[in-house]
């Protein structure tokens, strides 16, 4: 199953948004998220957080009672944090982070660690960005000459091996603050594969969807 949540901060516009819903099996507005999904006509199956973001709290009423899960201000986790937690509690194996950029560099740094986890989310797009987490092989057409970045995940050992990047992953020594920004995609279509460890792939966000 998968899962989206939508988060504050810069996202993917009206279109991008609903193109990425499809095929999506539940949909978490974490606090001003909420306001992200309903700008882009999009009525989210839960609304969680502490709300304190939100604005106006009237556009709750409109949801049922039982789907609002409001928390306190003083809590131990964050509100993406509890949405994502919702999503795996209800089965979904998959999930994705939408908005997020822009904002307090803390909440983007905090963003990023929840993929240092197990489980994690597998997928994060902003206004700017597209966002894979990978544990097998990402494999992708993009547009010719986009740039692609790869930082490692977790504890290691780490192995990659890629086809269609100008410089290749294959020979490459990752250790822990080791990464590789900006390659390119020379021709479009690309794939990295994550022989041992996990790698976060970072693409331009495609806004032609």
């Amino acid at each position: 199953m998968r899962g989206i949540v939508f988060i504050g901060g810069l996202g993917p516009g009206t279109g991008q948004c609903r193109a990425l819903i499809r095929g999506v099996d539940l949909m978490v507005a974490a606090d001003s998220g909420l306001i992200a999904a309903e700008a882009a006509g999009i009525c989210p199956d839960w609304i969680v957080g502490d709300m304190d973001s939100l604005g106006d709290p009237g556009r709750l009423k409109k949801y049922p009672v039982e789907r609002v899960l409001r928390y306190p201000e003083d809590k131990d986790y964050t509100d993406t944090e509890l949405a994502l937690r919702l999503l795996w509690d209800k089965g979904c194996d998959e999930t994705w982070l939408l908005g997020g950029g822009g904002g307090r560099l803390d909440h983007l740094f905090a963003l990023r660690s929840l993929f240092e986890r197990d489980p994690s989310p597998i997928r994060w797009i902003t206004d700017e960005a597209d966002i894979h987490a990978v544990t097998g092989t990402l494999a992708l057409e993009v547009p010719r000459g986009s740039l692609v970045s790869v930082f490692p995940l977790g504890a290691g050992p780490w192995k990659a091996e890629s086809r269609g990047l100008r410089w290749p992953l294959d020979d490459l020594s990752w250790n822990p603050g080791f990464f590789g920004i900006s390659n390119l995609a020379e021709e479009g279509p690309f794939s990295i594969k994550a022989s041992a460890g996990r790698f976060l792939v970072i693409l331009p966000q495609n806004k032609s969807l």
